[in-house]
């Protein structure tokens, strides 16, 4: 995905990634040992992984609230870096509001207390584009705007963005972060997001011929394929930190899509496929996000560029999905 060469590798530096089973952590662990090594890169995570995964590189099992744990983990491996992806999404933190304040909040501040007091270097930490909220602009939402999320997770996210925001400017803590829309794989289920169904669509495609979509089919939500959420977040790290400009979190952007618009775009390789919509509690939360996402700063500041859209997305999907059923 990525060419090291971009930098100088450090191969000294020893990565932790906690919430490494989960839909971004599996794929972002993967990468990252293809850069770093498979022996400098530890996975974590509360429950373990399919053996594959666990026996590529270390593994350890960790609560990601755990301080103790973690220290122990990062004097075990000699740990330079973390990256904080353990976290509940915004569908399952609306059925379990103080879980996931706890799990969110909670997680993050333990690392960057660590980071603060120099066991780490530095800071990975996802943040979301469900920090906007029904009065943020819809369209071409910028950089800096009106923030008021009206879920659980949105809360979290844009509390977690002015606690790392305030570590780095009041200890010098190296923490980044992207605001990801909705991300898109072939390789792991996702789990529990309002953005879940453009996921979900691609394998009723293939298992079924249809699909019955949680959203209102004109629902129009940023998202981007997995490959290139890997790229921004590996590449973000990677940057000079003088190119760094945004210590809250950076809005990022690919492409914007509706139910039906994926529907068609499916239709093109599967013609007799059909959905039909079924509106649920997460039509609310969708309805409270943005359309369409301006992430110029991150292409100014570090130079981001996405690579995939709907159309090669879908092909890219469908084209994995069948291999992978096939090999079942």
């Amino acid at each position: 995905m990525l060419n090291p060469k971009i930098k100088d590798i450090e191969m000294r530096e020893v990565i932790l990634v906690l919430g490494a089973c989960g839909q971004i952590g599996t794929e972002l662990t993967q990468e990252l040992r293809e850069i770093y090594g498979h022996n400098n890169v530890v996975a974590s995570d509360i429950r373990e992984g399919n053996d594959e995964f666990i026996n590529a590189g270390p593994f350890e099992i960790l609560d990601a609230t755990d301080r103790d744990s973690i220290l122990e983990v990062i004097q075990k491996y000699n740990i330079t870096q973390v990256y904080l992806m353990a976290a509940m999404l915004s569908a399952t933190a609306e059925k379990l509001p103080q879980k996931a304040w706890e799990l969110n909040m909670n997680s993050l501040l333990v690392i960057l207390e660590l980071a603060r007091e120099k066991h780490i270097k530095q800071v990975y930490w996802p943040s979301s584009i469900a920090v906007f909220g029904a009065t943020s602009p819809k369209v071409d939402t910028p950089q800096q705007t009106v923030m008021e999320p009206s879920t659980v997770y949105g809360i979290s996210k844009v509390s977690g963005e002015h606690w790392c925001n305030y570590y780095h400017e009041r200890f010098g803590v190296d923490v980044r972060s992207l605001r990801y829309p909705g991300i898109i794989s072939w390789k792991t289920k996702p789990g529990g997001g309002t953005t879940d169904y453009a996921v979900d669509i691609y394998f009723k495609a293939i298992e079924e011929g249809k699909y019955e979509c949680f959203l209102k089919e004109d629902t129009k939500l940023p998202m981007m394929y997995m490959n290139d959420a890997v790229k921004a977040t590996i590449q973000l790290m990677q940057v000079d930190a003088e190119k760094i400009n945004v210590r809250t979190s950076y809005n990022l952007a690919a492409m914007s899509f509706t139910p039906k618009e994926i529907t068609e775009e499916i239709q093109k390789h599967i013609p007799d496929f059909t959905i039909s919509y079924e509106p649920d509690f997460r039509q609310q939360i969708a309805d409270s996000w943005p359309q369409i996402i301006d992430d110029n700063k991150a292409r100014e500041d570090w130079n981001w560029k996405h690579k995939f859209d709907l159309a090669s997305m879908t092909k890219e999907m469908l084209k994995n999905i069948q291999a992978k059923m096939m090999c079942l």
